[in-house]
């Protein structure tokens, strides 16, 4: 996907549409995409170095992905990775083996990391490979775009 080199705000969701949980970056995006079309949303599948690609031009990125850190399914964590690791207990679910925290962790270590990356971390129950949220999960993804989009317009940041 190109994008415009002058881009303010970028919102990325990862995720792998037949795994699961694992999908709801992705669902989460076409959201906000749906209800938001000014602004600049992407899907990946995660793999780091197209990460990294992706958001090299932007100021500020919000990326949503799928996690497992022991929590209720359909938890929602919200992390400034810009200042800080994502934590050793949140599991993002790969099918990388360079994925979205080593890119995170690599670009912090290049000096790459957009001003400022927010990662919104959704708790997965089920990562079978099958399609279709958990409805805990499910039910998460409302929120969670409404909370994005509220972040955004708040920061004016939208276009």
């Amino acid at each position: 996907m190109e994008m415009n080199t002058n881009q303010q705000l970028m919102i990325i969701g990862v995720g792998n549409a037949f795994r699961g949980d694992d999908a709801v970056g992705l669902i989460v995006a076409q959201h906000i995409r749906e209800h938001a079309p000014n602004l600049a949303v992407y899907e990946s599948s995660g793999e780091g170095a197209a990460l990294m690609s992706l958001w090299q031009q932007a100021e500020t990125v919000l990326l949503i992905d799928a996690v497992s850190s022991k929590s209720e399914p359909g938890t929602i964590h919200c992390l400034d990775a810009s200042n800080q690791p994502l934590p050793t207990s949140w599991r993002c679910f790969s099918t990388h083996a360079f994925g979205v925290a080593e890119a995170i962790e690599l670009a912090r270590t290049l000096g790459q990391l957009p001003r400022q990356l927010t990662v919104y971390g959704i708790e997965g129950g089920q990562f079978a490979l099958q399609p279709g949220l958990s409805p805990a999960v499910e039910q998460a993804v409302p929120l969670v775009v409404q909370r994005i989009l509220h972040d955004v317009t708040s920061q004016g940041t939208a276009a």
